[in-house]
């Protein structure tokens, strides 16, 4: 029997299709610097990861027996795509299972910073018991996201997700995406028929002077500097839960620090897995450890196509 190796763990529904189909499916974590070694010595036909395990080119010119790299989750900064495709290998990912886990996250980000709830839940255990009419008045100036506007940075699966959900709850959506002129939106709203909206995306500098909050929704690249934080809206909430790196995080600090920006809320990190102390320790931070796509739906998704995606292949 063929057998795969799931080196960052796969769920329990996509680890029973394979097994139907045949597949003996290990879930042992193998270090970094035996993965080569344990592959050979296994014969492994398929290798899954997440983010933590790097399949890069001495990996894969010292495993043959690979035919298909399969990665849970969106990006693929931790596979060397181009030389698996040189050796024949296949290389897959899941870019929409998860899409809905990180919307769902952005947009309980923005109801946190117009409330200021992470701020109100970091002062209330320490001075909630001695300072609680000065901690109301505080956190009493907070602002509804209806009527809003929101800027999607980014107009992709994710980018989309999070429309609809700004959509429902009453935002105005305004999207750049370089590669997108328009998208069809469908909005289910349960118990009714669903919604069409078609959103057309609209220049840079549109979504960055007319945004209330900005999410981004992008693959790489340093997006996000002082230019354009200068461009913003003074008061401006930001979200960043694509990759490290697009807000250029010095110019961020400075602009918070200055009053241009008036909260953000970051999953990612620039020197990922040893974030920026100041990043860490800022009061009108909002943070999470890198979680977007990490629901239990999501996981279920991810494995069900990662394992539907390597039965295509492998047979």
């Amino acid at each position: 029997m063929k057998k795969i190796l799931a080196n960052d763990g796969m769920e329990e529904a996509g680890i029973k299709l394979l097994e139907k189909a045949g597949f003996i499916v290990v879930t042992d974590k193998v270090p970094q610097d035996q993965l080569s070694e344990i592959i050979n010595e296994n014969d492994y036909v398929a290798l899954t990861v997440r983010s933590a395990t790097q399949v890069d080119k001495a990996l894969i010119d010292s495993c043959p027996s690979i035919r298909v790299i399969a990665r849970g989750g969106v990006g693929m900064d931790n596979i060397d795509v181009e030389h698996a495709k040189k050796k024949n290998i296949q290389v897959v990912n899941t870019p929409a299972a998860s899409s809905l886990s990180v919307a769902e996250l952005v947009i309980g980000n923005l109801f946190a910073m117009a409330r200021y709830l992470d701020e109100s839940n970091r002062e209330m255990p320490v001075k909630g018991n001695t300072e609680f009419g000065t901690l109301k008045k505080k956190f009493s100036k907070g602002s509804e996201l209806r009527g809003k506007t929101l800027g999607i940075i980014g107009f992709g699966r994710i980018g989309q997700e999070a429309a609809k959900i700004g959509l429902g709850v009453g935002m105005k959506i305004i999207a750049f995406d370089p590669y997108i002129a328009e998208a069809n939106l469908e909005i289910e709203i349960h118990g009714a028929a669903k919604v069409a909206v078609k959103i057309k995306t609209s220049p840079l500098d549109d979504v960055l002077a007319q945004s209330d909050f900005i999410t981004l929704h992008v693959p790489g690249g340093k997006v996000i500097t002082k230019n354009e934080i200068k461009k913003m809206k003074k008061g401006v909430m930001l979200v960043n839960a694509s990759r490290g790196g697009v807000i250029d995080e010095k110019d961020l600090l400075e602009g918070l620090n200055i009053g241009h920006i008036a909260h953000v809320a970051l999953d990612v990190f620039e020197g990922e897995p040893k974030p920026n102390k100041d990043i860490l320790q800022h009061p009108r931070i909002s943070l999470t450890p890198h979680i977007g796509g990490s629901t239990e739906e999501a996981q279920q998704r991810i494995g069900i196509e990662l394992a539907e995606k390597i039965i295509h292949f492998l047979r």
